[in-house]
């Protein structure tokens, strides 16, 4: 009951409710801010939804080190559970983060045909991976033809997948390109204004999404109300 109750008020029922019911299965979606606002907290929160709904989730990251990652989780949930005040935070923390694998990688060593190599290993090894987040990617360094790859497999296998990228760009056109665009059904960024910090849901769902935000907590960093 304490695990239906935190994915009944996880911080992503908000986005799904503005974005189409949120990232499906053989989908992939993209969030992007300038560097520094909250791309890995909110790309945290998907993961622990995933993991909330017993899926086996990998998180890739291209920027960070294994031991900070795992300490984004730790805070992410903990403020999580802190707002259900739940007390058992460890226990319920290790039944959560178990089906959760932590990969790290060099972009320039690294390529995405390599990670999906690795996702197939580790199917071959028993761990049925359906979703994947892939943090501190650079795009512009990322061929057209590897993300098509990424997207193939993605629709194979039935995994949703979330990207971060480091842009500034305030619409969708100037978020990613166009050739790199129509394979993200979701393209959501991360931008500061008068009265917070919101996440502009530009693509939901495959379509053009017009002023569509969530909130994001000023303090936390978790999305919210507005």
């Amino acid at each position: 009951m304490v695990k239906q109750d935190l994915i009944d008020s996880c911080p992503v029922r908000f986005f799904d409710a503005a974005a189409c019911g949120g990232l499906k299965s053989g989908q992939m979606g993209l969030v992007t801010s300038k560097k520094g606002l909250g791309k890995t907290s909110v790309l945290v929160q998907f993961g622990i939804d995933a993991l909330l709904h017993d899926r086996h989730l990998v998180h890739v990251s291209f920027d960070q080190h294994s031991s900070n990652v795992i300490a984004w989780y730790d805070n992410v949930l903990a403020e999580i559970c802190k707002k259900k005040n739940i007390s058992d935070y460890d226990e319920l923390a290790d039944s959560i983060i178990r089906d959760r694998t932590i990969l790290n990688f060099n972009q320039e060593a690294f390529t995405l045909p390599k990670v999906i190599r690795t996702m197939g290993a580790l199917k071959e090894g028993g761990i049925k991976v359906s979703a994947v987040i892939i943090d501190g990617l650079d795009l512009r360094k990322v061929p057209a033809e590897d993300i098509a790859e990424v997207s193939d497999f993605v629709v194979k296998e039935g995994l949703s997948v979330w990207f971060s990228d480091t842009n500034e760009g305030a619409s969708l056109k100037d978020t990613v390109s166009p050739d790199l665009e129509k394979y993200f059904s979701q393209v959501a960024h991360i931008a500061p204004k008068n009265d917070g910090v919101y996440l502009q849901v530009f693509k939901a769902d495959g379509k053009v999404a017009d002023g569509i935000e969530v909130k994001l907590d000023a303090k936390t960093m978790l999305m919210t109300k507005k």
